[in-house]
C-alpha cells in the first residue's frame, strides 16, 4: 500500500509541474479563435468539435484543456516526437494553444462502446483495483473512477479508441513514448492486460 501511496505522490508533483508551465498567462481563452483554430488546423484529424472519426486518431472532445497545452508545447519543442503534431504545433502561438485547447475542452465527447465484453470485465478489474502481485495501481486512482482524469494534472481518458489506448500503453512500456509515471506502469502489464485495459477505456463515459 505504502508503494501505491508514494507512486500517487510522484504523479501528482510530475503532472502539476507540467501544468504549472502552461500557467504563464491568465487571460482567459479566446473560444471563438480557438474553433477558427480547430476547423483550420486540427479538424482533418480530430474532427472540428474534437470527436474524430477514424481510430488513429485521439478524441480531443472533453479533454482537459492545460494537459492539451501541455501536450501541444511538448510536440513544438519536440519533447514529445510526432512528425506530424510537431508540423502541427509549430505555427501556434502560446495563445493559439490555450485558445484551441479551451474550445475542444468546452465540446461534448460523444458516446463510444467497448465491443469485447470479457476483455472489457477484465479490464475494468484493473481499472477499479489494479494488480497488487506486481505493484501496478488502479489506474482510477489518477484517472477517474469514470476516466474523466484530474485538470492540470491526470488526462481524461473514457471513449478514447482502444487501438489508440494500446498503442499509448505499448509506447510507454517500451520507453518509445519516455514518461517517468506510467512507463514503470505498463512495463509490468501483460499485453492482454493492456488489451483489456484499452477496450474498457473505449467504453468508459
Amino acid at each position: 500500500m505504502r508503494a501505491f501511496t508514494g507512486l500517487a505522490g510522484v504523479m501528482l508533483l510530475v503532472y502539476a509541474s507540467l501544468a504549472n508551465a502552461t500557467e504563464g498567462d491568465s487571460a482567459k481563452p479566446d473560444l471563438a479563435r480557438g474553433r477558427q483554430i480547430a476547423s483550420s488546423v486540427c479538424a482533418a484529424c480530430h474532427g472540428a468539435d474534437g470527436n474524430s472519426a477514424a481510430p488513429t486518431f485521439p478524441v480531443l472532445a472533453g479533454q482537459h484543456a492545460d494537459y492539451i497545452v501541455t501536450q501541444l508545447m511538448a510536440f513544438k519543442s519536440g519533447a514529445r516526437p510526432s512528425p506530424v503534431m510537431q508540423g502541427m504545433a509549430a505555427a501556434l502561438s502560446p495563445e493559439d494553444m490555450r485558445n484551441v485547447a479551451a474550445w475542444f475542452d468546452s465540446r461534448k465527447p460523444a458516446a463510444h462502446f467497448a465491443h469485447d465484453k470479457a476483455l472489457a470485465e477484465r479490464g475494468q478489474q484493473i481499472w477499479r483495483g489494479g494488480i497488487a502481485g506486481i505493484d501496478v495501481p488502479a489506474c482510477a486512482g489518477c484517472h477517474g473512477a469514470a476516466g474523466a482524469g484530474i485538470p492540470s494534472q491526470f488526462p481524461r481518458l473514457a471513449g478514447q479508441y482502444a487501438d489508440l489506448s494500446l498503442g499509448w500503453l505499448k509506447a510507454f512500456a517500451t520507453g518509445a513514448r519516455p514518461n517517468p509515471v506510467m512507463g514503470p506502469i505498463a512495463s509490468k502489464l501483460s499485453e492482454n492486460d493492456m488489451k483489456a485495459l484499452a477496450e474498457y477505456i473505449s467504453g468508459l463515459r
